[in-house]
Protein backbone atom coordinates (compact mmCIF):
# COMPACT_ATOMS: atom_id res chain seq x y z
CA UNK A 1 0.00 0.00 0.00
CA UNK A 2 2.89 2.46 0.74
CA UNK A 3 4.40 2.04 -2.75
CA UNK A 4 1.42 2.69 -4.54
CA UNK A 5 0.10 6.21 -1.87
CA UNK A 6 4.26 7.08 -2.75
CA UNK A 7 3.67 6.88 -6.34
CA UNK A 8 1.34 9.57 -6.41
CA UNK A 9 2.73 12.91 -6.00
CA UNK A 10 3.55 14.39 -2.96
CA UNK A 11 1.95 17.73 -2.56
CA UNK A 12 -1.17 16.46 -3.97
CA UNK A 13 -1.20 13.49 -1.30
CA UNK A 14 -1.10 15.98 1.65
CA UNK A 15 -3.62 18.46 -0.58
CA UNK A 16 -6.16 15.21 -0.70
CA UNK A 17 -5.36 13.87 2.91
CA UNK A 18 -5.88 17.79 4.03
CA UNK A 19 -9.43 17.48 2.47
CA UNK A 20 -10.55 13.96 4.14
CA UNK A 21 -9.10 15.48 7.56
CA UNK A 22 -11.30 18.49 7.27
CA UNK A 23 -14.48 16.11 6.36
CA UNK A 24 -14.11 14.14 9.40
CA UNK A 25 -13.75 16.55 11.86
CA UNK A 26 -17.21 18.55 9.98
CA UNK A 27 -18.72 15.29 10.50
CA UNK A 28 -18.45 15.73 13.72
CA UNK A 29 -20.74 18.72 13.58
CA UNK A 30 -23.32 17.22 11.48
CA UNK A 31 -24.59 15.50 13.61
CA UNK A 32 -26.01 18.37 15.63
CA UNK A 33 -28.82 19.84 12.95
CA UNK A 34 -32.39 18.04 12.44
CA UNK A 35 -31.44 16.87 9.12
CA UNK A 36 -28.17 15.11 9.57
CA UNK A 37 -28.33 12.59 6.38
CA UNK A 38 -29.07 15.65 4.20
CA UNK A 39 -25.97 17.39 5.92
CA UNK A 40 -23.90 14.62 5.74
CA UNK A 41 -24.39 13.53 2.22
CA UNK A 42 -24.15 17.39 1.56
CA UNK A 43 -20.85 17.62 3.05
CA UNK A 44 -19.29 14.42 1.71
CA UNK A 45 -20.71 15.50 -1.85
CA UNK A 46 -18.51 18.43 -1.33
CA UNK A 47 -15.44 17.13 -0.45
CA UNK A 48 -15.69 14.41 -3.23
CA UNK A 49 -15.88 17.72 -5.17
CA UNK A 50 -12.94 18.85 -3.95
CA UNK A 51 -11.12 15.63 -4.00
CA UNK A 52 -11.49 15.87 -7.89
CA UNK A 53 -11.15 19.29 -8.72
CA UNK A 54 -7.40 18.93 -6.70
CA UNK A 55 -6.96 16.44 -8.85
CA UNK A 56 -7.94 18.46 -11.98
CA UNK A 57 -5.48 21.27 -10.66
CA UNK A 58 -2.78 19.01 -10.35
CA UNK A 59 -3.37 17.32 -13.63
CA UNK A 60 -4.02 20.63 -15.76
CA UNK A 61 -0.93 22.50 -13.76
CA UNK A 62 0.84 19.46 -14.74
CA UNK A 63 0.39 19.55 -18.08
CA UNK A 64 0.54 23.27 -18.55
CA UNK A 65 4.29 23.47 -17.59
CA UNK A 66 5.22 21.48 -20.95
CA UNK A 67 3.65 24.35 -22.91
CA UNK A 68 5.11 28.15 -23.28
CA UNK A 69 3.92 30.76 -20.95
CA UNK A 70 1.53 32.06 -23.41
CA UNK A 71 -0.20 28.99 -24.06
CA UNK A 72 -0.10 27.88 -20.33
CA UNK A 73 -1.85 30.46 -19.08
CA UNK A 74 -4.51 30.56 -21.98
CA UNK A 75 -5.15 26.32 -21.33
CA UNK A 76 -4.88 27.03 -17.50
CA UNK A 77 -7.55 29.51 -17.73
CA UNK A 78 -9.75 27.48 -20.02
CA UNK A 79 -9.59 24.72 -17.40
CA UNK A 80 -10.25 26.39 -14.41
CA UNK A 81 -13.45 27.42 -15.76
CA UNK A 82 -14.31 24.34 -16.95
CA UNK A 83 -13.47 23.01 -13.22
CA UNK A 84 -15.76 26.40 -11.99
CA UNK A 85 -18.30 25.00 -14.20
CA UNK A 86 -18.14 21.64 -13.10
CA UNK A 87 -18.61 22.86 -9.27
CA UNK A 88 -21.40 24.97 -10.28
CA UNK A 89 -23.44 22.24 -12.13
CA UNK A 90 -22.65 20.21 -9.31
CA UNK A 91 -24.16 22.56 -6.83
CA UNK A 92 -27.06 22.96 -8.85
CA UNK A 93 -27.86 19.30 -9.23
CA UNK A 94 -27.68 19.17 -5.18
CA UNK A 95 -29.97 22.01 -4.83
CA UNK A 96 -32.86 20.69 -6.95
CA UNK A 97 -32.29 17.05 -6.65
CA UNK A 98 -32.63 17.53 -3.15
CA UNK A 99 -29.98 14.58 -1.94
CA UNK A 100 -27.57 16.80 0.16
CA UNK A 101 -27.84 19.92 1.82
CA UNK A 102 -26.31 22.78 -0.58
CA UNK A 103 -25.03 24.72 2.06
CA UNK A 104 -22.82 22.04 3.63
CA UNK A 105 -21.70 20.60 0.07
CA UNK A 106 -19.99 24.71 0.27
CA UNK A 107 -18.72 23.66 3.63
CA UNK A 108 -17.32 20.39 1.73
CA UNK A 109 -16.20 22.02 -1.53
CA UNK A 110 -13.57 24.74 1.04
CA UNK A 111 -12.11 22.06 2.43
CA UNK A 112 -9.76 22.54 -0.78
CA UNK A 113 -8.76 26.16 1.15
CA UNK A 114 -8.80 24.58 4.32
CA UNK A 115 -6.47 21.66 3.60
CA UNK A 116 -4.01 24.45 2.11
CA UNK A 117 -4.01 26.31 5.32
CA UNK A 118 -3.43 22.72 7.22
CA UNK A 119 -0.17 22.22 4.93
CA UNK A 120 1.87 22.33 8.21
CA UNK A 121 -0.44 19.25 9.85
CA UNK A 122 -0.40 16.85 6.29
CA UNK A 123 3.28 18.11 5.52
CA UNK A 124 4.27 15.77 8.87
CA UNK A 125 1.89 12.78 7.55
CA UNK A 126 3.49 13.28 4.43
CA UNK A 127 6.87 12.82 5.90
CA UNK A 128 5.90 9.68 7.99
CA UNK A 129 5.17 8.34 4.40
CA UNK A 130 7.45 9.69 2.08
CA UNK A 131 10.28 10.15 4.40
CA UNK A 132 12.12 13.68 5.19
CA UNK A 133 12.56 15.83 1.83
CA UNK A 134 15.77 16.25 0.78
CA UNK A 135 16.62 19.23 -0.48
CA UNK A 136 19.45 20.16 -3.48
CA UNK A 137 22.21 22.73 -1.20
CA UNK A 138 21.01 25.98 -1.77
CA UNK A 139 23.45 28.02 -4.67
CA UNK A 140 24.66 31.04 -3.50
CA UNK A 141 23.79 34.58 -5.93
CA UNK A 142 26.74 35.29 -8.33
CA UNK A 143 27.91 38.76 -6.72
CA UNK A 144 28.67 41.62 -9.15
CA UNK A 145 32.21 42.74 -8.95
CA UNK A 146 33.04 46.73 -9.12
CA UNK A 147 35.63 47.76 -11.75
Amino acid sequence: MKNKITGINRTLFELETGILIFGAVCQIFVFLPEDKAGYSAGLWMGILLAAVSAVHMWWSLDRALDLGESQAVKRMGAHNVLRYCFIVAAFALIAISGIGNPLSAFLGIMSLKASAYMHFITRKISAKIYGEEIFPPKEEPVKEQDG
